[in-house]
């Protein structure tokens, strides 16, 4: 039996690089899937912590919501040892070669894209704003959104530094995430996890705010 579907979850610790700043950070790293068959969402700081979540289960993707360093550090260790294929979405290139310089990410993701672990569908959202290619995946059948840097508990993912854009995020998050059931649950790429009912009426406010 392989039980039923279900998303895990592990914090990694350690730095994110760019724009010539180096800042400590927690990461949190999402395994949706059941006993046998799982994905990894954002293989962030740590492979030995993701491959020991992982355990003896098939580790079907390492799917990066975007590239920055934090994210993407332990991905293609990852892969190496489980013979899982990096995920990213193609307008993420410029910085997942930041980080990685000589190896690729194995396949892109694309708006619209699903992908099935468990029986479980994974909706691919483009949400550009954070960083070009920064997507969002969304499991209806387990009520859940993992959000990346796209959207946090309390508002918007930073767009102070490269390759970010305030107004873009904004109208990610409204067109694509704000109109997604009230009661699914955000899984977010740092901190607290939140709802979309609790996020919802503050659009307006962090627009104003420019943050």
């Amino acid at each position: 039996m392989a039980g039923a579907p279900r998303i895990e979850h592990l914090v990694t610790s350690g730095t994110f690089s760019l724009d010539g700043g180096t800042w400590d950070v927690d990461n949190n790293v999402w395994i949706v899937g059941d006993d046998d068959e799982v994905v990894v969402i954002d293989a962030a700081h740590d492979s030995d912590a993701v491959l020991e979540a992982v355990g003896d289960r098939r580790l079907s993707a390492v799917v990066c919501t975007h590239a920055h360093d934090d994210h993407v550090r332990a991905a293609p260790d990852v892969a190496l040892a489980t013979g899982a294929r990096v995920l990213l979405h193609p307008d993420d290139q410029v910085l997942w070669k930041m980080a990685h310089p000589n190896r690729r990410p194995d396949g892109p993701l694309a708006d619209g894209d699903e992908l099935v672990v468990a029986g479980i569908g994974l909706r691919v959202l483009h949400t550009p704003g954070h960083a070009p290619g920064a997507v969002c995946l969304y499991a209806p059948d387990l009520g859940a959104l993992f959000s990346g840097d796209t959207l946090f508990a309390g508002g918007p993912g930073a767009t102070g530094r490269s390759y970010s854009d305030f107004g873009t995020i904004i109208t990610s998050i409204g067109d694509r995430l704000l109109t997604l059931p009230g009661e699914t649950v955000v899984h977010t790429g740092h901190g607290d996890t939140t709802t979309i009912e609790a996020e919802a009426p503050h659009l307006e406010e962090w627009a104003a705010r420019g943050w």
